[in-house]
């Protein structure tokens, strides 16, 4: 990555990875015990011999908070890919409805869906998807001009091979960074900038897991713990799965 490239990248992630280290903090104070307990999976912490309310909430928690970062994150690299599009590829943002870049590489156009990991979406979110791609391409070839289209799913992060699947390409890690930068080193270099304010942001952070933390494991103990200090697994399984 060039010195201005690099602090293009510097400067986008300054100032807008900020906003996700808000939503953790943010998603913390607003989270509640029935949030938590809700869906989750009540046998399973049983079999494990959870029988200390801090064990369990540690695990309720942690399960928790990483799927909803991942997702939060994933919002974040989303918009850093198009960004990196628009300043290293000569790509822009797609005006399509579901499609994130639009970019031209060897006479090819690339219509590509961003998403974070690999494990994105249920069923009819990628029927959805297929749909998307059928829909611009469909636009776009009423144009005369259009050349070749390539409908893409890009993916941020992964070491699995792009293939064709007959409907759209699938194309991941290194290989999605290089094909909208034209850097093969560019997934790496990236690393660098995303480290800005870590450790102030993990600071402001645990501090304010650590009263979550302390809060859900006295409202728990209250609810689901007997007189004896036990946890009243009947009780919480009423609350998961109760429903006649």
């Amino acid at each position: 990555m060039n010195k201005k490239t690099n602090q293009l990248i510097r400067n986008y992630v300054n100032d807008n990875i900020d906003a996700f280290h808000v939503a953790r903090i943010d998603n913390l104070r607003q989270l509640q015990l029935n949030t938590v307990l809700k869906n989750k999976n009540p046998y399973l912490f049983r079999a494990k011999n959870l029988t200390l309310a801090p064990d369990l909430m540690a695990a309720l928690l942690d399960a928790r908070l990483s799927s909803s970062e991942e997702g939060s994150f994933g919002g974040f690299l989303e918009g850093l890919a198009v960004f990196v599009t628009e300043i290293t590829g000569g790509g822009q943002k797609s005006a399509a409805e579901g499609i994130d870049i639009d970019v031209i590489r060897e006479e090819t156009r690339y219509l590509i869906a961003v998403k974070s990991g690999k494990n994105w979406g249920n069923a009819d979110q990628h029927k959805r998807l297929k749909q998307n791609f059928k829909k611009a391409v469909k636009v776009l070839k009423q144009s005369k001009h259009v050349g070749q289209l390539q409908p893409t799913l890009g993916i941020c992060y992964g070491n699995f091979k792009t293939k064709n699947n007959g409907e759209y390409l699938h194309i991941g890690g290194q290989s999605f960074w290089h094909l909208i930068s034209n850097d093969a080193d560019l997934y790496i270099d990236l690393v660098e900038p995303l480290g800005h304010k870590s450790e102030e942001h993990d600071n402001n952070f645990k501090a304010e897991k650590d009263k979550t933390y302390n809060r859900l494991i006295r409202e728990f103990t209250n609810i689901y713990c007997d007189e004896t200090g036990s946890i009243d697994w009947a009780k919480l399984v009423r609350f998961v799965s109760e429903n006649m």
